[in-house]
């Protein structure tokens, strides 16, 4: 069967993603939805206090453009604060830090490739190789 190439947002479950506090993700393109092999597309919402601590993903790179709302972002020795139209890089294996800085939530298109599917495979935190697999 032939999966839809449409995806509305509103039919995609939302998640905590593991790492992340008072953040929620939708996943709309990837191998589950849409039969993706090489990238994967979210949408994040990050509420005031919300984002991700440190972490990287080895072998996946990331890039996230801000749709709303303001964030401070490190990532690999750089610091920047972005606001709605800016994007950001994270190459892969490289620690990466994301806060809100606002005060209304940041809706933020995330796009992975490969897809990291919220393997715990899939993330490094620091001091520490692959993970476990614990959340937070």
């Amino acid at each position: 069967m032939q999966p839809s190439y449409l995806v509305r947002t509103a039919d995609v479950p939302a998640y905590q993603p593991a790492n992340h506090h008072h953040t929620h993700n939708q996943r709309l393109i990837g191998p589950d939805t849409v039969g993706a092999k090489q990238m994967e597309v979210l949408i994040g919402t990050l509420h005031k206090g919300g984002g991700a601590l440190p972490h990287a993903h080895p072998g996946i790179e990331q890039a996230c453009y801000l749709l709303e709302g303001a964030a401070h972002v490190e990532v690999a020795g750089q610091s920047f604060e972005m606001v709605p139209g800016d994007t950001c890089f994270f190459p892969a294996d490289q620690m990466h830090v994301f806060t809100v800085t606002s005060d209304t939530p940041v809706k933020l298109l995330v796009i992975y490739s490969p897809p990291y599917g919220e393997s715990p495979d899939k993330v490094i935190r620091p001091g520490n190789s692959i993970s476990n697999g614990s959340a937070q």
